[in-house]
């Protein structure tokens, strides 16, 4: 039995390479592979004594060679293929272990265009593609984590079909991958990332109990590591929806920095957010925003969770809690709560992917855009229009109302005051609507909104929002600006005595 081993990522190799060896393997490797192999002592033989080739143009050619594919791809059942391979003196090739050029790194630590096409695999991907086809007779291992249970298949004689089948699957997974990941920088450096094809993959992080509803499956997958190194579950297993919860929830407490916010998100809306003095400040005042709809939410905490707020926390029931950590005291006084999940990103805040693209399907496709963000200077760049100018207070209250209308569902209208939102509406089909839902429901709370800065994430296309949210009391609005009617809205805004700010970038989220 044959093994040809050609890897970048040469992590276990040794100890994979010399098991081979025990179990009776001829073991044939390639270039910087080849090298660490026999300095380790394993007997390996070089590529080109079986190419009876030399590698050559700087080794961008050393497998693409008859000896290698037809020892890899020729079907040992069939009686045609046997002779063939036997007249022309190809030996088989019974397991190849290979993976990629590291094409991913060489993009995020350089732009030397030469270097990047240098690190292209061209042959790797070749073998990968030739073993997964002809999976029946060959291993196709491009997993370092699958040495072991490759060397435990061969050793027990458990290297079933089923077996070989599922390293295929992963095989071409691997590739296919590889090539979208090119594809992708390759129309993200010429074609600003809008090519006539877009790659969109992600790895399996784990199975979901179903999908947003029991009859549907569901999955988590990720483009990069994030999950894999920022979400650790420390109580309960995270739903389909638990996780869109926390996404939204994550995304609106993150944008604050290191200050210490606190939101609350029911079904992807937030019902309560503050930055007060501390964590336990903000969420108690979070929680007075709309604590009906607070009950069996998802909490997002920008710090890490202490006894003190756990004890809090532990009044109502809540759903999830995602912090940046958890203390001790804090887990133990959780661990009561038998329906509460609790998962932290393991740091002393929380931090989100930062992806530089985002998309929606509908059905038959997807439609594809960059990124939005909300960025710190649009409240500190937005243009003063009314004769009012925003207290020092008032600024910081339509800081936090912009970054929260912005992340949350159009259309939507959100009210601060004191650092703490007291009203919001959100994903109402009018605007005036949305203005309107929140104050009702700030009145059924018992919030005293008068005060309060006010924030849009659209323009005001009448001036009937601006009346209705002078009389509520409220002292300042932002909001992009841009409507036909601007001026009817500027001169809203100055009968009332309203600080009004221009940013002049709208944030629709649908």
């Amino acid at each position: 039995m044959r093994a040809l081993l050609s890897v970048s990522d040469k992590s276990g190799i040794v100890e994979f390479a010399q098991g081979l060896e025990r179990l009776g393997w001829e073991i044939v490797s390639t270039g910087g592979t080849y090298r660490a192999l026999e300095a380790a002592g394993v007997k390996v033989t070089e590529i080109d004594e079986v190419t009876k080739f030399p590698e050559c143009f700087e080794g961008r050619v050393k497998t693409l060679n008859p000896y290698v594919h037809g020892g890899i791809l020729h079907k040992r059942k069939d009686a045609a293929h046997r002779k063939q391979a036997e007249e022309l003196g190809i030996t088989g090739i019974d397991l190849v272990c290979v993976n990629l050029y590291p094409f991913k790194a060489t993009i995020e630590r350089t732009d030397d265009f030469d270097e990047i096409i240098e690190n292209i695999d061209i042959g790797g991907p070749t073998m990968v593609r030739s073993a997964a086809k002809n999976f029946q007779d060959v291993l196709i291992v491009t997993d370092t984590a699958d040495y072991a249970p490759v060397l435990e298949a061969l050793e027990k004689g458990e290297d079933t079909l089923e077996f070989r089948r599922e390293l295929m699957i992963k095989a071409f997974e691997h590739t296919a991958a590889y090539d979208g990941m090119i594809a992708n920088y390759m129309n993200q450096r010429f074609h600003e990332g809008f090519g006539r094809w877009q790659f969109i993959s992600g790895r399996k992080v784990f199975d979901t109990r179903y999908g947003e509803n029991p009859h549907q499956q569901g999955a988590l997958y990720e483009f990069g590591d994030f999950f894999s190194t920022r979400f650790h579950s420390l109580k309960g297993e995270a739903s389909f929806n638990n996780l869109t919860d926390i996404n939204g929830a994550v995304k609106i407490a993150a944008a604050f920095g290191e200050k210490p916010a606190v939101c609350i998100v029911k079904h992807g809306n937030p019902c309560g957010f503050a930055i007060k003095s501390d964590l336990l400040e903000s969420y108690t005042e979070a929680l007075k925003c709309d604590p009906v709809s607070a009950f069996g939410g998802v909490v997002a905490v920008n710090g890490v969770v202490d006894a003190e707020l756990a004890k809090k926390m532990n009044e109502i029931f809540l759903e999830v809690i995602v912090a940046g950590d958890f203390t001790p005291e804090a887990l133990e006084l959780f661990g009561t709560k038998k329906r509460l999940k609790l998962f932290a990103q393991k740091g002393s805040r929380l931090v989100i992917a930062g992806d530089k693209a985002d998309f929606k399907h509908i059905e038959g496709g997807f439609v594809y855009q960059t990124a939005d963000c909300i960025c710190d200077n649009e409240v500190a760049g937005a243009k003063q229009v009314s004769r009012s100018a925003a207290t020092e207070q008032e600024r910081k209250d339509m800081e936090i109302a912009w970054k929260v209308a912005g992340l949350t569902k159009s259309n939507c209208v959100v009210y601060v005051k004191n650092s703490a939102m007291v009203a919001v509406g959100m994903g109402m089909t009018s605007r005036v609507d949305a203005a309107r839902c929140a104050l009702k429901k700030a009145e059924e709370m018992g919030l005293d909104v008068t005060g309060a800065a006010m924030a849009s994430e659209a323009f005001f296309p009448f001036r009937d929002s601006i009346d209705a949210a002078a009389a509520a009391g409220v002292r300042a609005i932002i909001e992009p600006g841009g409507s036909i009617r601007d001026e009817e809205v500027i001169a809203a805004a100055d009968e009332h005595g309203i600080a009004l700010y221009f940013t002049g970038v709208r944030h629709f989220l649908h």
